[in-house]
């Protein structure tokens, strides 16, 4: 279950980028529609953070818990504080900031699976 999850946030997280990127090669700040994608965002890392605690606590796994959910918890809190950051500030270097934290939600996203994996 976890996979198709990875697979869907990686793209959305690439989408959001290379939108957020757009707008800071055209020297434009963040839009509202770029902060309703990363909620959305948001909003599947939670449900991918409920599945994983759901299958860690059903399945037999030996994942290492504190590296898993400090991984799992950056990448919960990382589009929030960018969002805040890119709606706060009005220049192009909003669109640099949620793409910069975009992309680190992607990475972030496939150590989990690399975690998950080894166990």
């Amino acid at each position: 279950m976890l996979l198709p999850l990875l697979i869907l946030l990686v793209v959305a997280c690439a989408a959001l980028a290379g939108w957020a990127l757009w707008f800071a090669l055209r020297d434009r700040a963040v839009i509202l529609r770029q902060l309703f994608g990363a909620a959305a965002i948001e909003a599947l890392l939670v449900v991918q953070a409920v599945v994983a605690g759901v299958q860690l606590v059903t399945q037999d796994r030996s994942v290492d818990g504190p590296l898993f959910w400090g991984y799992l918890a950056t990448a919960l809190v990382l589009l929030p504080v960018a969002a805040f950051w890119a709606f706060a500030e009005r220049t192009k270097w909003s669109s640099v900031v949620l793409a910069v934290a975009a992309v680190t939600v992607a990475f972030l996203d496939w150590r989990l699976w690399q975690i998950w994996g080894a166990a």
